[in-house]
C-alpha cells in the first residue's frame, strides 16, 4: 500500500475496484480509467492495449480532452507548447508543427532542461569564479600599494632617526648596569652618571621625522607616488565592489575612458584641442575685442577591442568636466543636426530653429549661466491644410486644394531646480544612455563614484551620437596688469603660455574649457 501510495501523490482511486477501491497505479489515457495493479495486468499482457492505450501515471482525467473536438489529448506541439488531439494534428493550425507523443516528448523535454540547468549552473560558477577573480586581483594590488608605502616609510625613518636613538641605547645600557650593582656605595657612585644620560634619553624627540636633506626630499617625492599609486588601486577596489551590487549604474568598462575623443564639427577661431582631443581650449588676450565663441563637438569612439565591446552594451556612458565661466550643452543628436551644424548655426543647442527647416532630433541638458534645462528637438509632420487656390485654366472652377507641409521641429525647453552640495552648476557631468529602456539620464558628479541625479529624458531613436556644444557670450575675466607679465598653463600634452603680446600690458591666456574625464 505504501509503494502504491508514494507513486500516486494525488491520491486517485481504481476505477474498477467495486468495493475496496485501492490506489490506482496507472492512467489509461485511451479507456479514460485509473487502474489499480491487479485490473492493470490486462493492459500490460495484451499486445494490443500495450501498443495502442497509452498509460501515464495516476492523473484525474479532468482536461484531458480537447475542447474543441472532444478528443483525447495524445500529443504535444513543440511549437506552441500545448497538448493537442489527433484531430488538431492532422487537420487544424498544428499540422504542419513538430508534434511529438506525450512520453518522446516528455524524454526530449526533460533532456534539454538538463541541459539548460548545467549551462545555467557553469553560468554561475563562471560568474562567481571571475567576481572572486577580479576582487581578488584588485585587493591584491591594493595591499601592495599600502604595504610598499608602510615600508618606504618606516624603512627610511628608522635608518634616519638612528643617529638620534644613541642617547636612548646608553640610557638603556646604564640603567643596566645600576640596576646589577650590588654594593650600595657603588651604585650611589654611578646613579648621577645615569640619571644624567636617562635625562639625554627624554629630551630625544622621535616624532621630528628625517632631517631636511636631499634625500628626505627625494624619500617625500617616492612617497607621493605610492601614496597616489594606493588612492588610484582603492578607487578601483572601491568601484569593483559597487560594480558587483550595482553594475547598470556603477560600470567600470564604460565609453567614457581613452578610447573615446572630440571630433570637432565646428570651432570658432582662438579654440584648439589637445593632442589626445580630450581637452578643448580656448585662447584669448585681454587687447582683443573678441571675447565670446562657440563650438559643436561630437565624441566619437576609437576602434579598439575594449571600444568595440564597449558599444556593444546596452548602456553607453560618457564623463564631461566644464569650465565654470562658459555654458554648455551635453546630449544625444542624430547625423541630420551634426550636417545642419556643419554647414551652418541654424539648430543648435540653445538657438530656437525656424519651424521649416528640419534640423534633426536633439536631447541634451542645457547650462546657461547657474541655470540648468532640458533641451529637446524633434520632427513632427504638421497637419494639412486646405487652401482656396486663384481660377486658372488647370484649376477653372477654384476647387480646394490639400496641401501638406514639410516636416518642421517640435522643441522643447524646460527649467530644471538642481540643489547639489557643489552648487547649482554641476562641475563633472555623467551622461548614461539606456538604448533598451530608451532613457537617457544625467547626474552631477559629486565623487569617485558619488553622483546626484539631474533629470532622466526619454529618446525615440537608437542611432544616436553623443555631442558636446560649447559656447560664451561674454568675457567677464577683467585683466588689470600693471605691466608685462608672463604666465604659464601646462598639461601633459598642451603647453599653453599667459604671455605679453606687442602691447604693452596686453596678456593672453589659455584655459581648458572642456575635458573627457
Amino acid at each position: 500500500m505504501s509503494d502504491n501510495l508514494q507513486g500516486n501523490p494525488q491520491g486517485i482511486l481504481c476505477d474498477m475496484c467495486l468495493e475496496d477501491r485501492k490506489p490506482a497505479r496507472k492512467t489509461c489515457m485511451k479507456c479514460e480509467i485509473s487502474m489499480c495493479v491487479q485490473h492493470l495486468q490486462a493492459h500490460l499482457t495484451t499486445p494490443v492495449l500495450l501498443q495502442t492505450h497509452p498509460l501515464t501515471e495516476p492523473t484525474a482525467l479532468c482536461g484531458t480532452k480537447c475542447p474543441q473536438h472532444g478528443k483525447l489529448l495524445e500529443y504535444y506541439c513543440l511549437d506552441d507548447m500545448t497538448c493537442v488531439c489527433v484531430s488538431c494534428a492532422i487537420e487544424d493550425q498544428h499540422r504542419l508543427h513538430n508534434m511529438k507523443t506525450f512520453s518522446t516528448a516528455h524524454k526530449e523535454l526533460t533532456e534539454q532542461l538538463n541541459n539548460e540547468q548545467q549551462a545555467a549552473d557553469e553560468s554561475l560558477e563562471k560568474w562567481e569564479k571571475s567576481e572572486r577573480e577580479t576582487l581578488g586581483r584588485s585587493s591584491v594590488r591594493l595591499i601592495q600599494a599600502v604595504t610598499s608605502l608602510r615600508d618606504i616609510a618606516l624603512t627610511s625613518v628608522q635608518s634616519s632617526v638612528s643617529a638620534r636613538m644613541a642617547p636612548i641605547r646608553t640610557a638603556k645600557s646604564s640603567m643596566q648596569a645600576a640596576q646589577g650593582e650590588k654594593d650600595a656605595f657603588r651604585f650611589l657612585q654611578m646613579y648621577s652618571q645615569v640619571h644624567r644620560d636617562v635625562e639625554k634619553a627624554k629630551a630625544v624627540d622621535l616624532r621630528k621625522g628625517m632631517e631636511p636633506s636631499a634625500d628626505r626630499d627625494k624619500l617625500l617625492q617616492e612617497m607621493r607616488q605610492n601614496g597616489e599609486e594606493m588612492v588610484k588601486q582603492a578607487g578601483r577596489f572601491w568601484g569593483s565592489l559597487l560594480s558587483l551590487v550595482d553594475p547598470e549604474n556603477h560600470q567600470e568598462l564604460n565609453a567614457s575612458s581613452s578610447n573615446v575623443t572630440f571630433d570637432p564639427q565646428k570651432l570658432d577661431p582662438g579654440m584648439s584641442l589637445s593632442k589626445d582631443k580630450r581637452k578643448v581650449f580656448y585662447s584669448s588676450s585681454s587687447g582683443e575685442n573678441r571675447h565670446c565663441f562657440s563650438a559643436t563637438l561630437p565624441i566619437r569612439q576609437i576602434k579598439t577591442a575594449l571600444g568595440l565591446q564597449t558599444a556593444a552594451l546596452n548602456l553607453k556612458r560618457w564623463v564631461v568636466s566644464f569650465s565654470q565661466d562658459c555654458d554648455w550643452t551635453l546630449g544625444l543628436c542624430d547625423q541630420q543636426f551634426l550636417r545642419g551644424v556643419k554647414g551652418s548655426n541654424i539648430g543648435l543647442f540653445g538657438h530656437q530653429p525656424t519651424r521649416d527647416v528640419n534640423v534633426g532630433r536633439v536631447y541634451g541638458l542645457r547650462c546657461e549661466g547657474n541655470r540648468l534645462s532640458s533641451h529637446t528637438t524633434e520632427c513632427c509632420q504638421a497637419a494639412p491644410v486646405s487652401l482656396v487656390p486663384p481660377i486658372t485654366a488647370s484649376n477653372p472652377w477654384g476647387n480646394l486644394l490639400n496641401i501638406t507641409p514639410p516636416p518642421g521641429n517640435l522643441v522643447t525647453s524646460a527649467p530644471i531646480t538642481h540643489q547639489s552640495r557643489n552648487g547649482p552648476r554641476p562641475k563633472v557631468v555623467e551622461m548614461l544612455w539606456n538604448s533598451k529602456s530608451s532613457s537617457l539620464a544625467f547626474f552631477s558628479r559629486t565623487g569617485q563614484h558619488q553622483r546626484e541625479e539631474i533629470i532622466t529624458l526619454q529618446v525615440s531613436l537608437s542611432t544616436l551620437e553623443p555631442v558636446v556644444q560649447l559656447s560664451k557670450k561674454n568675457d567677464q575675466r577683467i585683466h588689470q596688469q600693471n605691466g608685462p607679465q608672463l604666465q604659464m598653463y601646462q598639461s601633459n600634452d598642451y603647453h599653453g603660455y599667459n604671455h605679453p603680446s606687442g602691447t604693452s600690458g596686453v596678456i593672453c591666456t589659455t584655459e581648458v574649457v572642456c575635458e573627457l574625464q
